[in-house]
């Protein structure tokens, strides 16, 4: 028994991904791609891909939304847990990240059940709000550019239906939102995102700790 949740260091983050991690081979070789990138800080721990799989599955999702996809492998996750006629809708600016998803969607059988938009994600969310599609999603995750956390939530929280579930990244931001001498516009979007949602009623809410921090909201009926 523990009062406090487990600081995870190297050596038992190993641990936790040698005894529990079951990565499909086109999430493995992915994540190795990704890995050789400049940018690979970006991509989530497989740890935490395993993770939204499961919920994904849990809640019975069918159609969900995916706001910055990066090279795809939270899509890919996310795509593999929906039924056959699922779909992810995946928002992201970047061909060239993209491109390298598409690849791996591919060679997992599941390109198909992905609906990438290469758009500003706002622009996609508020078409899919004009087109009626309001309440129709089960499962949105939220994993782009910090300053508009806000809006994405806002949009997202109209596009899921009561009971819906939306996961949102990087709440804890490497532990700088408890740094108070760390003012960058990022890191206060962050701590504003969070002290918003602690007190936002039209949902409930649970801030997991995994990777590098992850709240679930989920829409009140």
């Amino acid at each position: 028994m523990s009062k406090t949740s487990t600081t995870i260091d190297e050596t038992l983050e190993q641990y936790i991904r040698d005894i529990s991690l079951r990565e499909h081979p086109v999430l493995e070789e992915l994540r190795q791609v990704t890995a050789e990138l400049e940018e690979s800080n970006m991509q989530i721990a497989p740890e935490q891909g395993q993770f939204m799989a499961m919920l994904v599955r849990l809640i019975g999702a069918r159609r969900t939304i995916e706001v910055g996809v990066f090279t795809g492998y939270s899509a890919l996750a996310v795509a593999l847990s929906l039924p056959d006629d699922g779909r992810v809708v995946a928002c992201d600016v970047s061909e060239e990240w993209t491109r390298i998803g598409r690849q791996h969607w591919r060679k997992a059988g599941v390109e198909h059940r992905i609906d990438l938009r290469i758009a500003p994600a706002l622009e996609t969310l508020d078409h899919l709000l004009a087109d009626g599609q309001s309440g129709t999603f089960d499962f949105a995750f939220i994993d782009a550019d910090k300053l508009n956390y806000a809006e994405y939530y806002e949009r997202c929280l109209r596009l899921v239906s009561p009971g819906g579930l939306i996961a949102i990244d990087n709440v804890l931001w490497d532990g700088e939102v408890v740094n108070n001498d760390n003012t960058e516009p990022e890191t206060e979007a962050i701590r504003a995102m969070n002290r918003f949602l602690q007190s936002d009623k039209r949902v409930d809410i649970s801030l997991v700790p995994i990777a590098d921090g992850l709240t679930l909201a989920r829409r009140r009926t």
